[in-house]
């Protein structure tokens, strides 16, 4: 039954940019139905990793496998139509749409393209109201009619989820959701990361070690590119070398 346990698996991905190895051999596998946490010290290759499992970065070497299926070498746009979605893909590209109006060309676009807009009012009904079902599950109902731009920045977060939620991925990748966002935000953007886990699997990458710990059913430790350690975090805030890299470079 492996098989079906893992959703997403990369095997010896690697990475070198003219001379430098960024990902070093790299075996990773994300359980369905896991929240998997991706961390490391500054430079330790977590976004290259990120970029090479979504293929907007090619991998020297290595095999990336969704639900069985080879992906290596597939576009960004057809991995994201298979189901594995990265929060940024999709963030609120349209800053003067108003919240609810950038979660709709979201579901537009998950239809095949983004030229719905001559389709009958009644089509656009219907994405309206799928829109709004969105942004009341990410807690953003109070601010569905105000222009992204001036959403208060942790309520950005909630919309990017928001426009990801609208291509139903079955899998979701997080990059540093909680980056810059203060205490209020960050406990918000974490319940809201729990609930839409429930019926999907998200693999993210992020500093916050107190959302990891709390979140992750399963955390990867890279340092220089390589994997040091992985398991739950009881484990891993242990193991020696986990300890090392992360004091070593001044983080606590």
């Amino acid at each position: 039954m492996a098989e079906q346990e893992t959703i997403l698996e990369a095997n010896g991905l690697t990475k070198e940019f003219k001379g430098f190895v960024a990902v070093k051999n790299v075996d990773l596998r994300v359980r369905r139905h896991t929240i998997h946490a991706l961390i490391g010290p500054n430079g330790a290759g977590k976004t290259t990793c990120f970029n090479l499992l979504t293929h907007f970065l090619s991998p020297t070497a290595g095999r990336i496998y969704f639900n069985g299926r080879e992906i290596t070498g597939s576009s960004p746009a057809a991995i994201a139509r298979m189901g594995l979605v990265r929060s940024f893909q999709i963030s609120a590209v349209f800053p003067h749409l108003s919240v609810r109006e950038n979660v709709r060309v979201a579901l537009q676009r998950k239809i095949g393209n983004s030229f719905h807009f001559w389709r009958s009012q009644k089509v656009l009904d219907r994405f309206d109201r799928r829109a709004l079902e969105l942004v009341e599950a990410v807690g953003l109902s109070a601010f569905a009619e105000l222009p992204a731009v001036e959403l208060p920045y942790g309520r950005k977060r909630a919309l990017e989820i928001a426009t990801t939620l609208a291509l139903e991925p079955e899998m979701m990748l997080l990059d540093e959701p909680m980056a810059g966002l203060g205490q209020e935000d960050i406990k918000r953007i974490a319940a809201l990361i729990r609930t839409v886990a429930k019926d999907r699997t998200v693999l993210m990458v992020e500093h916050n070690m107190s959302v990891v710990a709390d979140l992750s059913d399963t955390i990867t430790v890279l340092a220089r590119g390589e994997v040091l350690a992985e398991g739950p975090y009881a484990t891993v805030s242990k193991h020696p070398a986990v300890i090392e890299a992360y004091v070593g470079t001044g983080h606590g």
